[in-house]
């Protein structure tokens, strides 16, 4: 049956086509027969005229989440929460974008926001993805509840996945791989399955997802912890945090345990003026050494931005006794990369070897960034057209030429570091990125 109701809107939309409240009326109506496209035009011209309107931007975003833009829902979703950042229902509509668009690591911080807004909330495919339906119930234990709330994976990326990264795929295929492999050689020479490993390099640049194939190529279990899952404002809770997050490994193993932004919790003692941080970093030492329990078949990778800045102790053997440079993508991987995360995108005739030979040191992040920038200058001309264009090679580059690789900061950092500190030869990889001869 038509919609009536509908039929009427248009007939007085067009003697009043510049009518933004009859418009809306007709954009709503849209939007409850799920035309998204049609939806989509009408909310595209009101917010010419509203640009600040959070209602329709809202709904745009609904309308481009519903025809799989999901890039773009992101863009116009992370406006809204600059306006309103504790709107409940932005934040899911945010994650499920965040989740289709393959951020899964974003997706889930989303997920743990809401959790915390609304600790009653539950959603199907959201609580299936990160395993989390409201709070700690008193019958399950600590371990219990973070395995739910961290999200124990099984990934399925493997090496084959990851552009790029040879000489560290080499590294780590020595370091973990090969034990978790041939257990049984390592157990002939009295050695342990398991250890430690240190990823440092630009922000931005793999690290994240190079631990993650990791676990994908031994067929491993897959727990990343960020700082927030450990650090706590009570005196105590950081500690038992962490010790409860190794129980979890242990209990999974193989596993493993990606700890992000690491130098956070293994920040230098000799430079802190509290006792907790000390105690933190103490009960970290003691659950990298296994002093209470067996981490065999754990393998503990950690990233950092910032390797200077961490206590020594932390670099000793059977610790984080490999440090390994994660350096931005070259040409090929920065081509790949792209081609990557354009898959899924409205693109014509993109040379991607092009654009990857116009953007020197940028890092992922970079690349993701110019893709953003390239489709808030196809929204812009589309909102005056009302023509939807594909991103070309063009489009690319030009966006390439105004940002500036954000790996330039931390390599201007850590050029003094690998040149004036650098005794033990740690940073020896940095030199030689730079061509910087010892």
């Amino acid at each position: 049956m038509a919609n009536e109701h509908l039929n009427a809107l248009l007939l007085a939309l067009e003697s009043s086509p510049e009518n933004i409240p009859l418009r809306k009326m007709v954009a709503t109506e849209y939007i409850k027969e799920k035309s998204w496209e049609k939806a989509e035009e009408h909310l595209k011209f009101i917010l010419q005229y509203e640009p600040g309107d959070g209602e329709a931007k809202f709904q745009l975003a609904e309308a481009y989440y519903h025809q799989r833009a999901y890039s773009t829902a992101i863009i116009v979703l992370e406006e809204l929460q600059e306006m309103e950042a504790d709107n409940v229902f932005r934040k899911i509509l945010y994650c499920r974008c965040l989740l289709k668009d393959g951020s899964i690591a974003e997706a889930r911080q989303t997920y743990m926001e809401i959790i915390r807004m609304d600790p009653k909330f539950e959603d199907a495919e959201l609580d299936k993805e990160f395993r989390l339906t409201g709070q700690s119930s008193e019958s399950e234990s600590d371990e219990e509840f973070l395995e739910r709330t961290l999200g124990m994976q099984k990934p399925s990326v493997k090496f084959s996945d990851v552009g790029g990264m040879e000489e560290v795929k080499k590294e780590i295929e020595l370091k973990i791989i090969k034990p978790f492999q041939h257990p049984e050689l390592y157990k002939a020479y009295g050695k342990k399955v398991g250890g430690g490993i240190l990823l440092y390099g630009p922000p931005g640049c793999g690290k994240t997802h190079i631990a993650r194939a990791t676990a994908g190529e031994v067929n491993a279990n897959f727990l990343s912890v960020g700082i927030n899952d450990v650090l706590d404002m009570w005196i105590g809770n950081s500690e038992k945090n962490l010790h409860n997050i190794f129980e979890v490994a242990r209990q999974n193993a193989p596993c493993v345990l990606f700890i992000d932004e690491v130098d956070a919790l293994g920040a230098n003692r000799s430079e802190m003026r509290g006792a907790s941080g000390r105690n933190v970093i103490n009960q970290f030492l003691s659950e990298l050494d296994g002093v209470e329990a067996d981490n065999e078949g754990v393998l503990i990778l950690a990233a950092t931005n910032s390797p200077w800045h961490m206590d020594p102790a932390f670099k000793r053997p059977g610790r984080f006794d490999r440090m390994i440079f994660v350096s931005p993508p070259d040409q090929p991987a920065r081509s790949s990369i792209l081609e990557i995360m354009l898959k899924d995108k409205p693109i014509e005739n993109v040379d991607f070897n092009k654009v990857a030979k116009r953007t020197p040191e940028f890092s992922g992040a970079d690349l993701k960034a110019l893709i953003d920038v390239s489709i808030e200058a196809k929204l812009m001309s589309a909102f005056d057209s009302g023509v939807p264009e594909p991103i070309k090679t063009d489009d690319l580059v030009k966006a390439g030429k105004k940002m500036v690789p954000t790996t330039k900061e931390w390599f201007a950092k850590a050029r003094n570091y690998a040149l004036y500190a650098n005794e033990s030869g740690l940073y020896d990889s940095v030199l030689s990125y730079l061509k910087i001869k010892k």
